[in-house]
């Protein structure tokens, strides 16, 4: 193979076979924001990793899970297989070449065991990147494309600026200025990430530094450099550095390498929950004026305001207790102080924070804890170090499984780890930090109880060292609009109180300082974009009706009163989708047909007489409950869900349809059918509908409608509709039957998208089975609270869309600009897509276009 010399540069070919992908998508802020370098991933699809082009292997290390490669023209590449994958010790790697070695393009350099590591690491996606410093830039990338060994990948050339490459190793020892040795405590020693996180950890910072172990030394500003250190976990290394601010240089790259959680910290926390260790010795130097750091987008918007530390500090405790007797009785009172409180909290939450209040619940009586701690006070320990030790027990086993979706489950315990301890300190009702106007709250971690604590009507952003896109604290942020970036790393840290901010969660950086200019110019954004919305409410109160006439109807999914409350005041016209597990879940008896109808009353009477669809109770094997014993099931998804577990126990089903039909005035309630997959599930439960209602002594019938969520019942909906009053379609399920692929999977979560032309197609036979016996057809998954989704669903004949409360006015704002026929033809040209990446750029042209127009 040959390589293109280009301007002065040259073309990479690519060394895998797979798929191109932007490194936004991969799931580690050091890769997708770009500290190590620019460039692109490869999923692939071979076991072999060959050379890009011509060069010199500058780094192997012993994992064998990463090289570098340098060209004659000192442009350096790195190739990393998958994400995480240090720490398989070199596990399903094989080496065909070593450093100092002279390569040609397409020779093998390293061969893999595809299966195992996409086993055992957190992703396969593969960064080709030009390293950081280098000299080179990219100037033209092949990106979302299938590829072969030896395709063109991208092209790079000198950057025009470019002085000396910062990964030229330091030639000379620094003779003067200052030095510390520091003991590595990063669990796999100096590779990529912590490399790139020291060189990020510097950039704010003058002077010369640089780190020297066994026998030589690196320029501390080079990611290259420092990786071909070898520098192991352990390894004692001397920091140096001279200039001004020698001493914050080196107290910054001490405490990264001395964090026992250093390594990866934000990534580590985002996958399994730990969080970020102080770094209280780089707060001596601040981030410079126009940084812009990178994180990870938690919930989406801008915000500007100024920055405001939240220290939380570590509640102290004494390991000696004053007695058994004493001890478990100060627990036992702080404990029901903590229930006390949290089940107040849940009457009036919202139902995402609801969940968040029930898990903590039931967390807080787990047996396992409550023993874990009576038998340290039976041991002479205090209640407090006796409940800390029991939560830090649970912590590290969930932490020892390696399951990212554990992670959530570990901020619960540490959330309910500081309340109980509050409680016992007697400081359970402490005043949460009072924030000025435009807080921007900076901090390592944030709990859920510290969010909820903080007074919404003054926090305009969050930007967090730490956590993931799933952490509760994130989901309880964009469920109240709240724009946030976490995984911001420690250099978070170093922002002091009162400085400027930009956090653009669209982009996914933090601008530090970035000008009045700049500020101003958002300002001026938000405040139109908090104009248009305000009229968009006011609008929205009226019925929704496209631009040439044609009614569509804009309803709320809840699942509270106060969701209903607020469906209401953002102009939802009924309840589309009534989620009623959220009065089966968290107790151990099943709730009475008496109190079930009270609760569907409330939330009808606060609906005003809208429609209220009811969704029967949908529960299975991934949210089991104490009372409804379910048989082991490998894949709970596959299992009793739905209606299945609704006919399975009869007796739930027949008291829940009673209660729908107790609720008044009669025919407000409407019953929704989850999980449908053929005909005779719907005349089983007509049936017990028909018998519920002679009970009740109603004669006018109630409206039945199933919900679409598998692909067979979409392709068999005219058969459905014969039995079926009206469809839902429930996007969320129906794309993950459709696409194989589990919801729930970290690693799958960013490639799930409803818009996917197959999913498109099925919602069109859908429609197309409802006409003949005019059955209207809903969307009540995830993607009617989508906005740029909105012309497509109505021009696949979808005239129901119930959606999140809070986006029901922009829906409506967006509908009304609409014809039908604009929304056909751009239906028709989503179904003739070959990817959900197409259909959305198609979508979001249509968005541009009306931005541009408006």
């Amino acid at each position: 193979m040959r390589v293109t010399e280009l301007r002065g540069g040259l073309v990479l070919l690519s060394p895998l076979a797979g798929w191109s992908t932007p490194l936004e998508e991969i799931p580690d802020p050091v890769f997708a924001g770009r500290m190590l370098g620019d460039g692109l991933a490869v999923d692939p699809t071979g076991d072999t990793l060959h050379a890009p082009c011509d060069g010199e292997i500058i780094t192997l290390p012993q994992s064998k899970h990463a090289v570098t490669l340098r060209t004659g023209g000192g442009a350096e590449i790195l190739m990393h297989i998958g994400i995480d994958t240090v720490g398989l010790g070199g596990a399903g790697f094989e080496a065909h070449v070593h450093p100092g070695r002279r390569v040609a393009a397409g020779e093998r350099l390293i061969t893999f065991d595809l299966d195992l590591i996409a086993r055992r690491a957190r992703s396969l996606l593969t960064p080709i990147l030009v390293m950081e410093g280098c000299g080179f830039t990219v100037v033209r990338s092949i990106g979302n494309r299938e590829l072969s060994v030896g395709d063109v990948l991208m092209e790079i050339a000198p950057a025009a600026e470019a002085g000396e490459p910062r990964s030229v190793e330091a030639q000379s020892e620094i003779a003067a200025g200052e030095l510390q040795r520091v003991r590595v405590a990063l669990e796999h020693g100096i590779h990529a990430r912590p490399a790139a996180q020291i060189v990020n950890a510097l950039k704010g910072v003058e002077g010369q530094v640089s780190i020297v172990a066994h026998g030589r030394s690196a320029n501390a500003r080079s990611t290259v450099a420092l990786m071909k250190l070898g520098v192991r976990k352990g390894d004692e290394v001397e920091v140096r550095a001279t200039g001004g601010e020698a001493s914050s240089a080196i107290d910054a790259v001490a405490a990264l390498l001395g964090a026992a959680h250093g390594e990866g910290a934000s990534a580590r926390a985002m996958r399994r929950g730990s969080t970020v260790p102080p770094q209280a010795a780089t707060d001596a130097v601040e981030v410079r004026a126009g940084a812009a750091l990178p994180g990870v987008i938690a919930s989406r918007g801008l915000a500007v305001g100024q920055a405001v530390r939240l220290a939380v500090r570590e509640i102290e405790v004494t390991r000696t207790g004053a007695g058994l007797t004493h001890e478990t009785s100060q627990l036992d009172r702080a404990r029901a102080q903590v229930r006390d409180r949290l089940q107040a909290a849940r009457g009036s939450a919202s139902s995402t924070a609801r969940e968040i209040v029930e898990a903590h619940l039931e967390l807080l009586d787990d047996p396992e804890l409550a023993e874990s701690a009576q038998a340290l006070m039976v041991d002479g320990a205090s209640a407090a170090y006796s409940w800390r030790q029991a939560i830090r027990g649970s912590i590290e086993a969930l932490r020892a499984l390696g399951d990212p979706r554990m992670a959530e489950r570990v901020d619960d315990l540490l959330d309910l780890e500081r309340q109980v301890l509050l409680s016992l300190s007697g400081n359970a009702g402490a005043a949460a930090q009072e924030l000025p106007p435009d807080a921007i709250v900076i901090a390592e971690e944030l709990l859920p109880s510290q969010f909820v604590a903080l007074d919404a009507g003054r926090l305009a952003g969050i930007g967090l060292a730490a956590g993931g896109a799933t952490s509760h604290v994130s989901i309880l942020a964009a469920a109240m609009g709240i724009p946030a970036l976490v995984a911001l790393g420690p250099v978070v840290g170093r922002i002091a109180d009162g400085t400027p901010l930009l956090l653009d969660a669209e982009a996914g950086l933090l601008h530090v300082d970035p000008g009045a200019e700049r500020l101003d110019a958002t300002r001026r954004l938000l405040e139109r974009g908090a104009v248009r919305r305000a009229a968009e409410r006011e609008a929205a109160q009226q019925d929704c009706y496209t631009a040439d006439g044609v009614r569509i109807e804009v309803f709320a999914n809840i699942g509270s009163l106060a969701e209903a409350q607020a469906a209401v005041r953002n102009g939802a016209e009924g309840c589309g989708l009534l989620r009623t597990e959220f009065l089966f879940l968290e107790r151990e008896t099943p709730p009475s047909e008496a109190e079930q109808r009270a609760e569907y009353q409330q939330l009808a009477a606060a609906l005003g007489g809208r429609p209220l669809t009811v969704r029967t109770l949908d529960i299975g094997g991934d949210k089991p409950i104490p009372y409804l014993p379910m048989p082991a099931e490998e894949n709970p998804a596959l299992g009793l869900r739905g209606v299945r577990t609704s006919l399975w126990r009869p007796d739930l089903l027949r008291q829940q349809l009673r209660a729908i039909l107790g609720v008044r005035p009669y025919g407000q309630c409407r019953i929704l059918l989850p999980m449908i997959t053929d005909v005779a599930e719907i005349r089983s439960v007509r049936a017990m509908v028909e018998e519920a209602r002679a009970a009740n002594g109603r004669h006018e019938p109630i409206e039945v409608g199933v919900m679409i969520e598998t692909p067979a019942s979409a392709l068999l909906a005219e058969s459905i509709a014969v039995e079926a009053d009206f469809f839902s379609i429930g996007t969320n399920d129906l794309t993950q039957y459709t696409l194989a692929m589990d919801r729930g999977h970290p690693e799958l979560a960013a490639r799930l998208d409803a818009l996917h032309p197959a999913v498109l197609r099925l919602i069109a036979r859908t429609v197309e089975g409802a006409q003949p016996r005019k059955r209207m057809v809903a969307v009540c998954g995830g993607l009617a609270s989508d906005p740029v989704a909105a012309p497509i669903l109505i021009g696949l004949g979808v005239h129901e869309l119930s959606a999140v409360p809070s986006v029901i006015p922009r829906l409506k704002a967006l509908i009304r600009k609409r014809t039908m026929a604009e929304c056909a033809g751009v239906a028709r040209q989503a179904l003739e897509q070959s990817s959900a990446e197409a259909v959305r750029a198609l979508a979001m042209r249509l968005a541009e276009r009306e931005s541009e127009t408006a």
